[in-house]
């Protein structure tokens, strides 16, 4: 029996994905017989938060303290080894369907208002899967009545099929680092030039440490792209429109497969940074009955 609710297998010419209820997430990703991501077993629980919808926040907020309208609200504490609330409420949500195609399908999951987050939002998340690629679109809407804070953004970890993971290179387009403190908590920005952030050119995933968010992305196109590539010149990127004005990047040498332990690298589109209904950055203050919307994907080249 899965760990993660339902199911649902999509399919578009040699484009394949599994979908979970639990938590909206990515389970497994491959185009033309390539994974493109490395999978974990249906009936364990997923590794490191792998392919979680990210909702009502991003990241981290600090002993899961921020105020609102003068009032201390208080989330529950979900990493308790460094005392934060991490990644929102919807991680272990069973989300419904509301469409369910051969190439597509939408689901949807509710927050209600809770201790430390007074709100209540409708929820979406549709995935389609096109040309080479698997493309996703968040949306919010307030169902209540009061202008709520909202963040959100996507856990997926990306690999390229047989390709040791440790020999790709990864490249992420942006200029600044954000810097934290032992708590994963940001303390300040900087500039990535001449630092060992600088993966703009690309750096090899074994030389690799990190658990950062970077902001100041390059937008292209009304997006930015961040990608791994092969030797060989294959590559797997993720793009995310200009209102993911973040991205993290976590690298993890114990990521459990079917097959095993293996270096896994998570490329994590976010509209905010962690802490940041303590800090306001990119938050997104939604009005009662409005709804907004972002989009990413991840595509195999």
């Amino acid at each position: 029996m899965s760990a993660h609710g339902t199911e649902y297998a999509l399919h578009s010419g040699s484009t394949h994905a599994v979908i979970t209820a639990v938590g909206a997430g990515l389970r497994q990703l491959s185009v033309a017989g390539v994974s493109l991501t490395p999978g974990f077993r249906s009936d364990v629980l997923r590794p490191y938060y792998s392919g979680i919808v990210l909702m009502p926040w991003t990241n981290r907020v600090r002993d899961g303290v921020w105020t609102y309208r003068g009032r201390q609200q208080q989330l529950a504490v979900t990493e308790p080894e460094r005392g934060n609330a991490l990644h929102g409420l919807l991680c272990f949500t069973p989300y419904r369907p509301l469409e369910h195609t051969p190439a597509a399908v939408t689901l949807a999951a509710e927050v209600y208002p809770q201790h430390g987050y007074p709100f209540r939002l409708d929820t979406r998340v549709r995935y389609t899967v096109a040309d080479d690629a698997l493309h996703v679109t968040h949306t919010v809407i307030n169902a209540g009545n009061a202008a709520a804070p909202v963040g959100f953004g996507a856990h997926p970890f990306l690999c390229l099929g047989d390709v040791p993971t440790g020999e790709l290179t990864l490249s992420v387009a942006a200029d600044t680092h954000i810097d934290v403190d032992e708590r994963l908590i940001p303390v300040g920005t900087s500039d990535v030039r001449d630092s060992r952030w600088d993966l703009r050119t690309g750096r090899r995933v074994a030389d690799l440490d990190l658990d950062d968010s970077f902001t100041d992305l390059h937008i292209v196109d009304g997006g930015s792209t961040h990608r791994l590539r092969a030797p060989d010149g294959r590559t797997v990127s993720l793009w995310a429109d200009e209102q993911f004005g973040y991205v993290h990047v976590f690298i993890t040498r114990s990521y459990r497969t079917q097959a095993g332990m293996t270096t896994a690298v998570a490329i994590e589109p976010m509209t905010a940074p962690a802490d940041a209904f303590n800090s306001g950055a990119g938050v997104r203050w939604v009005e009662p009955g409005s709804a907004w919307s972002a989009s990413w994907m991840i595509r195999y080249g």
